[in-house]
């Protein structure tokens, strides 16, 4: 499986009824192609059900992780 590096991990947004993860905020990497995702600030979005692993990196299935 290829991939690309999204950026750093900054923070995580809940459903605070739930208890649900939503998004993960991530500072993106320098080469990233901004315009595929949401964003807040100078952070993107990228959708939790997106997350495929998670290790000491967080594997996305890239496709469900665009707007």
């Amino acid at each position: 499986m290829g991939g690309t590096v999204l950026g750093e991990l900054e923070n995580i947004i809940l459903d605070p009824e739930t208890g649900k993860l939503i998004d993960l905020l991530v500072k993106p990497d320098s080469e990233l192609e901004l315009a595929r995702y949401r964003k807040e600030g100078k952070l993107i979005l990228v959708p939790f059900h997106s997350v495929c692993a998670l290790k000491d990196y967080i594997v996305v299935d890239e496709k469900r992780a665009e707007r």
